[in-house]
């Protein structure tokens, strides 16, 4: 809502982005007596931050000054297939099987097809740069899952989100010195209710459930959560921003979705058969 309303989306990713994290750490070592962290703890959950946060949430704010949410929303939900990848490059054993291999081809022909409609829009520059953006923040956000469940899965991970979000906000600002344009920036009822609906739900809510999700489920379970994001994206696009919403769309998500499922499906039958 804030790129949408003319606020410099980094700015506004940097402002959301630690006030929740300094709110949710102070709350957990003032009120509820969490240790405080060390500094190889502080050092992992840094580089966290500007994986997921910086990058992975950061980026998509600027990308969707260019495209569609709801398309940003399509490309996100790739992030699984991405994991799965990871897994299988760097734990040699997880070999694909059949299923994964048709979800890898279904999900990226879903991704394919919705493209199909915009193929014209890729001669504008800003365009094609939205959408390289969004893929380099779901791969960033896939590698940061996969590294923050390798290291943090006997720490906190409600303090892990709040050291988090504070470092990926902080990392936005020079971002933000170097794309925002200030001249842009127009305080307003719609800005702020969005900054403290963000900041609680999107933020403090979402984000730390999702930390803690890695802690308690495999990864590639835990980032399920991106099958229902074109939905919620496409709808309210439509709903309140008057983005195209059609048939075509409809399928491309129903294919995307479906090969993600069939991805993760794969390779849960992968892990049930591991020795």
């Amino acid at each position: 809502m804030g790129v949408r309303n003319g606020f410099p989306p980094f700015l506004f990713a940097a402002i959301r982005q630690t006030t929740a994290g300094i709110l949710l750490t102070a709350y957990l070592v003032l009120i509820k007596k969490e240790s405080l962290p060390t500094m190889p703890h502080l050092t992992k959950n840094a580089l966290g931050g500007l994986l997921m946060i910086t990058f992975g949430n950061g980026l998509v704010s600027w990308a969707v000054v260019y495209i569609p949410s709801s398309m940003a929303a399509i490309i996100c939900s790739a992030m699984p297939i991405c994991i799965v990848l990871l897994n299988l490059t760097i734990n040699r054993i997880e070999y694909p099987n059949a299923m994964i291999i048709i979800g890898v081809v279904a999900g990226m022909s879903g991704i394919l097809f919705v493209f199909r409609e915009h193929l014209a829009d890729f001669s504008d520059p800003r365009y094609a740069t939205g959408i390289a953006l969004v893929f380099f923040a779901t791969v960033s956000w896939a590698c940061a899952s996969f590294l923050m469940k390798k290291n943090n899965e006997h720490a906190s991970p409600f303090l892990n989100a709040g050291i988090q979000m504070f470092f990926g906000g902080l990392f936005c600002l020079p971002f933000s010195w170097a794309f925002d344009d200030y001249a842009a920036v127009s305080w307003s009822p719609t800005i702020v209710y969005a900054l403290i609906y963000l900041s609680l739900i999107g933020s403090i809510a979402a984000y730390t459930m999702y930390s803690y999700a890695l802690t308690q489920l495999p990864l590639t379970i835990a980032s399920l959560y991106s099958y229902i994001n074109p939905l919620v994206a496409v709808v309210l696009g439509w709903w309140i921003l008057s983005e195209k919403f059609n048939l075509q769309i409809a399928l491309a998500i129903l294919i995307t979705i479906s090969g993600i499922y069939l991805v993760n499906r794969g390779y849960q039958q992968l892990t049930r058969i591991k020795p």
